[in-house]
């Protein structure tokens, strides 16, 4: 058994490594991608069963964007980004639920050592990185392009002249390290909960491999889903808060 906490190459083109987790995220988005394609070109007045339940949770995730958002107007900017990310991380957080897992991929020259050719890309720190930087960014572009570029460096740079003396300026510069600080907090939370998850299924694979590996199968499913929801949430939260004039702001 060889656990790894960096994603490994599986082959290269040209001097691009193709690593398990890189590969699956591509995979994964081309899967959604052509799925929502289909799915919108075959929508019905009358809905099937799988229209009628992703109507159900869609018409859900809707209602709690508008909720959070205070207005329609800003929902309809947020929605898109926030219901992206939720179903790219919640099924990058399923897919290492895969058979295979851990189990079936290349033998290294050893003889001994497996590279996974499954591995969640949640579990990959790069990925969570890259994703916790689109979202962050998103959260900037978002509150200038809302209530402009002055007022939203207002929030951030404020007069140390202006009463009570330097309480603003602090305020300022934290809330710049707290916008900093997200891009860590965001990308090693969803990394170190999906990762743990992902070796403990392993080494119970490897120790009980049938019956004793169901209720973790269960309970991954479940901090998936939970994952997804928090990582999109709080990107909503945030994007919220962005939007806010300065005076409302802290």
């Amino acid at each position: 058994m060889h656990i790894s906490i960096s994603a490994e190459e599986l082959f290269r083109i040209g001097i691009i490594p193709m690593t398990n987790t890189f590969v699956l995220t591509l995979l994964i988005s081309a899967g959604l991608m052509l799925f929502s394609m289909r799915f919108f070109r075959k929508l019905q007045l009358v809905p099937g069963r799988l229209q009628s339940a992703l109507e159900a949770i869609f018409e859900g995730f809707w209602n709690l964007v508008v909720e959070v958002s205070g207005s329609e107007r800003l929902a309809r900017k947020f929605f898109p980004l926030v219901a992206t990310i939720f179903f790219f991380v919640l099924f990058s957080n399923w897919s290492g639920l895969l058979p295979g897992l851990g189990t079936v991929g290349l033998l290294e020259q050893d003889g001994h050592t497996i590279i996974p050719f499954i591995r969640s890309p949640s579990a990959d720190l790069n990925m969570t990185l890259a994703i916790s930087l689109v979202s962050v960014f998103m959260v900037q572009f978002m509150g200038i392009a809302t209530i402009g570029a002055v007022k939203y460096a207002k929030k951030f740079l404020v007069s140390p002249f202006q009463k009570p003396y330097g309480v603003g300026t602090f305020m300022g510069l934290l809330e710049l390290m707290g916008e900093a600080t997200r891009v860590v907090s965001f990308s090693f939370r969803l990394f170190g909960n999906v990762f743990a998850g992902e070796v403990l299924l392993i080494v119970i694979l490897n120790l009980v491999p049938f019956l004793a590996p169901v209720p973790f199968f269960f309970l991954e499913i479940f901090v998936g889903v939970v994952q997804a929801a928090v990582f999109s949430i709080l990107t909503l939260v945030f994007l919220k808060m962005a939007t806010l004039e300065p005076e409302h702001a802290h």
